[in-house]
């Protein structure tokens, strides 16, 4: 009896492995989910919004035909505190993954799937960018739980063709921080009227914070929350 429910557990888990291995083969076939081209990869589609200046070169303001204000800003113009911030809430390992957060994964998948408790997210930020750049609004958590494997293989390619500062630029130039304030250099403006070099520790803090939920770390409505969340 001991030795049927034996080979029964061992048949079930190949079944499992075969199952995922097929289906993880399928996303990145296309076969299952959508699943950009290598070239869509390397030049992803972003809108920029042009910047006008006066003579002695004072930005007046910005022009988007979408409702994407975003301006481009590159890695070198980014500030160590930033980035140090933005590692060190959304992704600690992010030196050491190749797009996929193991450790992390598995403890959202106890905390969150099994205790139902509120682990933190398991997605890397290469993950984020996935989602960002190539998943729909979920209408609800059955979509979106089978958006989730997509997204991995996604984020695995984008760690094959983007180092990781380019990966760090990618993000803090797509993400929306609301308030039409689109990227990272937008949203410096918006909240505090300067350059994201010229950020103040705090203040890079508060949009990193808005990262994990801008809506509800909004600086203009919820200035307690915020600053409970920054510090």
């Amino acid at each position: 009896m001991v030795k049927k429910i034996v080979i029964t557990l061992w048949i079930l888990f190949f079944v499992v492995i075969l199952t995922t291995v097929v289906i993880f083969i399928c996303i990145t076939k296309g076969w299952i989910g959508y699943m950009p081209a290598i070239e869509e990869l390397e030049n992803p589609n972003y809108k920029f919004a042009t910047e006008i200046f006066t003579e002695d070169e004072q930005l007046l303001g910005t022009w988007a035909i979408s409702d994407e204000n975003r301006v481009y800003i590159s890695y070198d113009e980014l500030p160590e505190t930033l980035i140090n911030a933005l590692i060190a809430t959304e992704d600690v390992r992010f030196d050491q993954h190749s797009g996929i957060d193991a450790k992390a994964l598995f403890r959202a998948i106890i905390k969150t799937g099994i205790l139902r408790q509120q682990g933190g997210g398991g997605s890397t930020i290469s993950q984020q960018i996935s989602k960002m750049l190539y998943s729909p609004n979920a209408e609800n958590k059955m979509e979106r739980f089978f958006q989730k494997p997509i997204e991995w293989v996604i984020a695995v390619n984008l760690e094959r063709y983007y180092t990781k500062e380019e990966i760090l630029t990618m993000y803090l130039n797509k993400f929306s921080f609301l308030n039409n304030a689109v990227g990272i250099k937008t949203a410096s403006y918006t909240y505090f009227g300067c350059e994201p070099k010229d950020l103040r520790c705090e203040e890079a803090a508060v949009l990193v914070g808005m990262c994990k939920n801008p809506s509800r770390y909004n600086p203009l409505r919820f200035n307690a929350r915020v600053e409970g969340r920054r510090n």
